[in-house]
C-alpha cells in the first residue's frame, strides 16, 4: 500500500476468466505502486464474498471500489456498495478492471479489456453517474441491484446452459442458444406493465437493460444509456416455429432485432412483470433470480453510483 489522495479498494475475484484473473495481481499492484496511488487489493474466497466484503470497508467519502472480474463479481460489488448501513451522503464510486469471462457491463461503459488500458482509465478518474436497476422477486424478494440487465426466459436459459460450458463466454452462450432452440420448451404467459403501457402475451425473451449487452456479444439493449433515469424493455412474442425463433435471434449480436416481426421495445422507469401462464426463469447480472418465478418488480435508480469510465 502507498500515500495517496483517496483510496482504491481492489477487491479481486481470483478464480474469474477461468482463473486467469488471478494472473493479473501483479501486473495491477506494481501499476498502482508506481503511480504512488493508495490501495489495497482484496482477494475473494467464494462467491457472494465480494459483497459481504465491501459492505464492511471502511470507505471515505470519495474512495473507489473496483472491480476487478467479471459482470458477477462488478455484481456483487455494487450490491455491497449500495447497501451500506448507514448509506453514504454522495454515490459510491465505482471503477472496473475487466478481467473475467463476459464483461458485458464494461462493453458499454466503454472501459477496455486490455488491463493496460483499463488502469488507465482508473487513474484519469473520470467521473460520471451512472444509474441502477433494483429487481424484486424470486430468491430475492427483498431486492437486489444490477447494473447491467435482467433476462427472462429464453436468454435466462442460454444463460443457465452457457454457464455449465468450459469454453469462451461468446461461443458459449451461441452453444446454449442452439441447445435451447433444439428444446423450444413452451413460453410462459406474460403481463408486462411498463410506464403507462400494458401488454399480455407468450413471452419468448424479455431483456430490462441499463446497460447494452449481454453473453458476450448479444445487444439486448442496443440502444440503452447507464443515466438516463430508464431502463430499457425488448420482448418477443414467442414465435410459432424454431426457424422463426433463430431468425430473431440471429439478429441480436448486431442489435437490429426490432426489425422482426414480434418484437417489442419501450423504456420506462418502473416495470411489473407477471407470470399468469407457466413461470419465469430469470436473472440479473448473471445472478439467478428464480426458476419459475411468477412477479417480478424492477425499478431504475437513477445516478445511484459514480462511475470512473472512458
Amino acid at each position: 500500500m502507498t500515500a495517496g489522495k483517496n483510496k482504491w479498494w481492489i477487491i479481486l475475484n481470483p478464480v474469474a476468466g477461468k482463473e486467469k484473473a488471478a494472473k493479473q495481481y501483479p501486473k495491477i499492484d506494481r501499476f498502482l505502486q508506481k503511480q504512488g496511488q493508495s490501495y489495497e487489493i482484496i482477494l475473494t474466497k467464494r462467491p457472494g464474498d465480494a459483497l459481504g466484503l465491501v459492505r464492511n470497508l471502511p470507505l471515505g467519502e470519495d474512495d473507489a471500489v473496483v472491480a476487478a472480474g467479471g459482470d458477477g463479481t462488478c455484481n456483487e460489488v455494487v450490491n455491497g456498495l449500495l447497501t451500506r448501513s448507514p448509506a453514504p451522503e454522495k454515490p459510491p464510486v465505482l471503477g472496473v478492471l475487466p478481467v473475467g469471462r463476459g464483461n458485458d457491463f464494461s462493453s458499454t461503459s466503454g472501459i477496455s479489456e486490455d488491463l493496460d488500458k483499463a488502469l488507465e482509465t482508473l487513474i484519469q478518474r473520470k467521473l460520471r453517474p451512472l444509474d441502477a436497476g433494483f429487481v424484486k422477486g424470486g430468491f430475492f424478494p427483498e431486492g437486489r441491484y444490477f447494473i447491467n440487465g435482467v433476462g427472462i426466459g429464453f436468454d435466462t436459459q442460454v444463460g443457465f446452459s452457457a454457464a455449465k460450458m468450459k469454453i469462451k463466454s461468446g461461443l458459449a452462450y451461441a452453444a446454449g442458444a442452439i441447445l435451447n432452440i433444439v428444446r423450444y420448451e413452451p413460453s410462459p404467459v406474460l403481463r408486462i406493465r411498463y410506464g403507462d403501457k400494458e401488454t399480455t402475451m407468450p413471452a419468448a425473451i424479455v431483456s430490462l437493460m441499463n446497460g447494452r449487452r449481454m453473453g458476450g456479444s448479444f445487444f439486448m439493449g442496443p440502444n440503452a444509456l447507464l443515466d438516463d433515469g430508464e431502463l430499457d424493455i425488448c420482448f418477443v412474442r414467442r414465435p410459432p416455429t424454431r426457424l422463426r425463433l433463430i431468425n430473431i435471434v440471429l439478429h441480436y449480436p448486431r442489435g437490429t432485432q426490432a426489425e422482426c416481426e414480434g418484437v417489442f421495445t419501450g423504456r420506462a422507469a418502473h416495470f411489473q412483470l407477471t407470470a399468469l401462464e407457466g413461470g419465469m426463469a430469470a436473472h440479473c447480472d448473471g445472478e439467478t433470480l428464480c426458476y419459475d418465478g411468477k412477479e417480478l418488480e424492477v425499478n431504475c435508480v437513477p445516478g445511484a453510483l459514480r462511475l470512473i469510465g472512458a
